[in-house]
């Protein structure tokens, strides 16, 4: 009576656990072969990411150094959170927090809902040329330079010929200096905001709205629910997810307001509301060469960020809605 011989179960076991990464790498090696335009596509983005936004993260540890140019960044002395302590007990903090705080707010208020109320308005637009008219009009401020924005804000304002004032004047006698008057800086920027980003806004929620079901609407009408009604309750509730997402990613801006803006807007009789984090940076770090203190203080913006949109995306799922991840 011949014995079988039983097969190594296990070396054969092990032969087939040993091959699986190399069938992932065979996989995935076939994809990028067959997609491979696709991904030369995406290379030029990733390099930007990368260059310019992953490398450079690296220069957040001058927040704990005291950097010098002439000894460089390994023999600069570490000072561990010194910068820190000096930024919030400095006097300007507060100011600056509060300054921040309410342009951002105001955007959060005027701005944000600003690109809804505009895809909501071009969605009921049933002429396809009066739609991409408007459409292409309200896009084209968002490619103007900020520059070109400030600069056509003070022809307008300026007290010395400018076309508002010139009408307060005319009818009402007076002019108002409204580039240097603080109680005019805020509805100054959010209207420069409102005007120039607005429209680009919108293509986001009209892309939305073009996945609404149309069945839906025509249930509406049979029940006889008008515009504001089928707005109300059908096109509002379709688009929810991207509302609640894009105010999740703006609150990761809450303490980000744009330095170019501020800057070119900011003068020494507006300093004190218009003076932000942005700014401060700049002049702590470029005019005054205090790198590590204004790294330091960059740095703090970041983590709030951070901690805002981990927090609104905590919040959005508990309250039920699609967070952004």
């Amino acid at each position: 009576m011949k014995l079988r011989a039983e097969p190594n179960r296990g070396a054969g076991s092990a032969l087939a656990a040993a091959s699986i990464p190399s069938a992932r790498r065979t996989s995935l090696a076939a994809k990028l072969r067959k997609d491979k335009w696709i991904y030369l596509l995406l290379a030029p983005g990733l390099l930007y990411f990368l260059i310019f936004k992953y490398v450079p993260m690296w220069g957040i540890l001058l927040a704990f150094q005291d950097y010098q140019p002439f000894l460089g960044f390994w023999k600069s002395e570490w000072v561990g959170f010194d910068h820190f302590k000096v930024f919030f007990d400095n006097p300007e903090f507060f100011m600056l927090l509060r300054n921040t705080l309410t342009l951002s707010f105001y955007n959060l208020i005027f701005f944000f809902p600003m690109p809804i109320v505009l895809a909501l308005l071009l969605n009921e637009v049933r002429r396809a040329f009066f739609k991409r008219t408007i459409q292409t009009l309200i896009y084209v401020p968002h490619f103007i330079s900020m520059v070109i924005v400030a600069s056509l804000t003070y022809v307008l304002l300026t007290t010395q010929g400018g076309f508002v004032n010139g009408l307060l004047e005319q009818y009402a006698g007076t002019k108002i200096d409204f580039l240097a008057s603080p109680e005019w800086f805020r509805p100054m920027i959010v209207v420069q905001t409102i005007w120039k980003e607005s429209g680009f806004g919108t293509i986001i929620f009209l892309a939305a709205l073009a996945g609404v079901d149309v069945e839906q609407y025509e249930a509406a009408i049979m029940d006889g629910a008008n515009r504001w009604r089928q707005a109300w309750h059908i096109t509002l509730p379709s688009i929810r997810n991207t509302i609640v997402i894009l105010l999740i990613l703006r609150m990761g801006d809450v303490l980000d307001n744009g330095f170019e803006q501020i800057y070119l807007m900011l003068n020494p009789l507006n300093r004190e509301v218009a003076e932000v984090f942005d700014t401060y940076v700049y002049m702590m770090g470029i005019t005054q060469g205090a790198f590590s203190y204004s790294t330091a203080v960059g740095l703090f913006k970041a983590v709030v960020g951070v901690i805002l949109v981990l927090g609104s995306n905590w919040l959005a799922k508990r309250f039920g809605q699609t967070g952004i991840y």
